[in-house]
């Protein structure tokens, strides 16, 4: 943080610290600023949930009360006693801020270390310093200077094991072979400005935002797995030589697998691939299951745990900040950005630096496969495509790049001819934009489809939850093996006993339903669910914006507030269907839904709206915590999936990953398949709900056996 000083008045210059030392503590700097702050946040949560200025006011208080301890501690002008006295009082701070984040524990998200600080952290922070008669530094005075700071600059890492990489193969040389391609010529277009009239090209619209593609090739992909024809005209489309790709398809039309078979066909490895934070688990499972010849790596953190020797590095724009330097020195040939309108904003630190790996790529390597992966190419305005379209390669910050502007050259037209504009639009397409809507390709899609999307749990929450995880376990295992010590029937079991471990998971279940246990796998499902609320509540956000009316079912209440807090700060408009409602209540909500085209999302209980509802105004359903049976998820689905529903259907699971919320939701599956054998005449009995339960106790018990032995 810069230099600060006390402010004077008039055109006095900002006083030494020094000079500052005699004035009373209890009015002088950032301390009384903190300490307002903090109970005024207090009050706001004493009176119910936090809202989203308030969380801005905590993160900041937080930040500040961090840099100035750190400030204190260091500081050797001041006594020991003065030292003591500060200390203790940003501890006073410091203790009103953990009462606040007890009261709501979404709070603790803000504290991770790879937090997002908002723009309007910022400047809060800026103007909070700015009261305590503190010069902000030149970062908190402009906020969105793309320029990279040095605490930016000191935070960035390097892991061991890319070392480890770069010291087997130290000749990494960059490959030249395509410089001078990428410049434009002097042509008769050298002068007009272009950038302006290729966007306007798209406001005219057109028969077609797809590029031309190849009739689809055979695809070789592992067995159990099949390719839709729209997926295999993209990868063969790359296979064939294209090398950027803005492919807008719909959510639902399997753009990840696309991308990744795209990196295989065309051999672009090792491929970088940047995505949110809540896709990154689903990234590396699907890279599994697409491509397993190809390891796949993610970045968490400062990357301590990576396989720098993997094909695959998968890395969140939120910690990309530390990671950007070593990135554009490994030697990528390709690159991929999913939710890529999360650069649209140029200014924005993520855009910088999503930029600047894809010109170190493109410097290094002939031809390196560029994908940007989007259901929603255009947020606010036509020029969103820009960070897009420069990331891609087609243009720079002032014109287009050479492969563009030849194809201009070549429609013989300037933009102030009629006919510019239409042929602008085709030549920009032709580099490689492909849309395709679930109705165009609704031959391929099975009229129902669930798709898992995997979310990892990485903050404070999920820690507790992991830990709650164990210690479920520990006591399972100590369970067993006293009944183990205490055997009277001298029948001896090589291993674990499987028997056993079903009856100890039996008493676990009576006891949970029963009485009240420590941590039980109902209130550890309670949590997890959460945790998760805000991550399906933003998934559930992005779908609303780019593809309509959305469908979203929680179990329990406090869930259900948490996304309604969440779509309530993404300034979406919702209504909500819950068990406490009265008839007339719940109608007008539900009429809402269906009738006013702004009220995007329907917060629904999954007890409360699971049955009876027709809801078919939507064809994405988000089910954000996991029912314990297919039964009752297939009956929430149903609210959507219905006769007379005319789209394709795609119910969204988030799945807490490395937690036994993965467990269960395979329990659900296998019990599905169970039940329809059932029905089908198979002498399988029909799942309960225990059933999933007692076996998602027995998963645990058996898998921790096994660790132990």
């Amino acid at each position: 943080m810069a230099r600060r000083g006390q402010r004077q008045s008039g055109a006095a210059r900002t006083a030494p610290r020094s000079q500052r030392r005699a004035r009373d503590l209890d009015q002088d700097g950032i301390i009384p600023v903190l300490a307002r702050a903090v109970r005024e946040l207090e009050t706001g949560a004493q009176r119910g949930r936090v809202g989203p200025s308030g969380r801005t006011k905590f993160q900041v208080v937080a930040l500040l009360v961090r840099e100035e301890r750190a400030r204190v501690k260091a500081d050797g002008a001041s006594s020991e006693a003065q030292r003591a006295e500060q200390l203790k009082r940003l501890d006073g701070v410091a203790t009103i801020l953990a009462r606040t984040a007890a009261r709501d524990t979404s709070l603790l998200a803000l504290l991770a270390e790879d937090a997002v600080v908002s723009d309007a952290a910022t400047s809060l922070k800026r103007d909070m310093l700015l009261a305590a008669g503190v010069e902000p530094s030149p970062e908190e005075v402009t906020p969105t200077e793309p320029a990279v700071s040095s605490a930016a600059t000191e935070r960035r890492v390097v892991p061991q094991s890319v070392i480890s990489r770069q010291l087997a193969n130290p000749f990494l040389a960059p490959d030249f072979a395509s410089a001078g391609r990428r410049q434009p010529g002097t042509g008769r277009l050298a002068s007009w400005e272009l950038l302006g009239p290729l966007f306007r090209s798209f406001e005219y619209g057109g028969a077609s935002s797809c590029m031309d593609l190849p009739e689809a090739s055979s695809i070789r992909v592992p067995g159990g797995l099949e390719l839709m024809h729209h997926q295999t005209q993209v990868i063969s489309a790359a296979a064939s030589g294209h090398r950027t790709f803005l492919l807008a398809d719909e959510p639902g039309l399997g753009k990840t697998a696309q991308a990744l078979l795209a990196a295989q066909a065309t051999g672009a490895y090792p491929l970088l691939v940047v995505v949110p934070n809540v896709v990154k688990a689903n990234w590396a499972r699907e890279a599994e299951l697409w491509t397993p010849g190809h390891p796949a790596t993610v970045i968490h953190g400062n990357g301590d745990t990576i396989d720098g020797f993997a094909d695959i590095v998968i890395v969140n724009y939120e910690v990309l900040d530390r990671h950007v330097g070593w990135l554009g020195d490994f030697g990528f040939r390709g690159m991929v950005v999913d939710e890529a309108h999360f650069i649209k904003n140029k200014t924005s630190q993520r855009s910088q630096h999503v930029l600047q790996l894809s010109e170190r790529i493109g410097a290094r390597t002939v031809n390196p496969l560029l994908m940007a992966l989007t259901g929603t190419p255009l947020i606010n305005d036509i020029e969103d495509f820009r960070a897009i379209w420069q990331f891609l390669g087609w243009i720079d910050d002032k014109k287009p790049r050479a492969t563009l502007m030849k194809s201009l050259e070549e429609t013989g037209l300037s933009p102030a001819d009629p006919g510019f504009y239409a042929a602008a639009r085709a030549s920009v397409i032709d580099l490689g934009i492909v849309r395709r809507r679930k109705v165009d390709v609704a031959a391929d899609i099975p009229d129902r489809r669930i798709a898992d999307l995997p979310v990892e749990l990485d903050d404070q929450a999920g820690r507790s939850i992991r830990a709650a995880e164990r210690d479920l376990a520990r006591r399972l295992v100590s369970r067993y093996e006293t009944a183990l010590a205490t055997r009277t029937s001298g029948v001896a079991v090589e291993g674990i006993d499987h028997d056993l471990v079903r009856r100890v998971a039996r008493w676990e279940r009576e006891d949970a339903t029963s009485t009240k246990t420590d941590e039980n796998v109902f209130s550890l499902m309670r949590r997890i669910g959460q945790a998760k609320a805000g991550l399906a509540a933003d998934y559930a956000a992005q779908l609303a914006r780019s593809v309509g009316k959305v469908v979203f079912f929680a179990k329990h209440v406090d869930v259900m507030d948490l996304a309604e807090e969440t779509f309530a700060k993404r300034g979406l408009r919702y209504s909500s269907i819950r068990g406490d409602q009265t008839p007339r209540s719940r109608q007008k909500n539900i009429d809402a839904f269906i009738n006013d085209p702004d009220v995007a999302v329907v917060v629904c209980s999954l007890t409360a709206a699971g049955v009876g509802l027709n809801l078919q105004v939507a064809s994405n359903v988000v089910l954000a915590e996991l029912s314990w049976t297919d039964a009752e998820q297939t009956q929430a689905i149903d609210r959507v999936h219905r006769i007379g529903q005319g789209d394709p259907v795609t119910a969204w699971r988030i799945i807490a990953a490395q937690t036994i919320d993965t467990k269960i939701a395979q329990l659900i599956d296998s019990k599905a398949g169970l039940a329809a054998r059932a029905l089908d005449g198979s002498d399988e009995e029909v799942s309960s709900s225990a059933d999933v339960q007692l076996e998602a106790l027995v998963a645990l018990l058996t898998e921790a056996l096994s660790g132990s032995q």
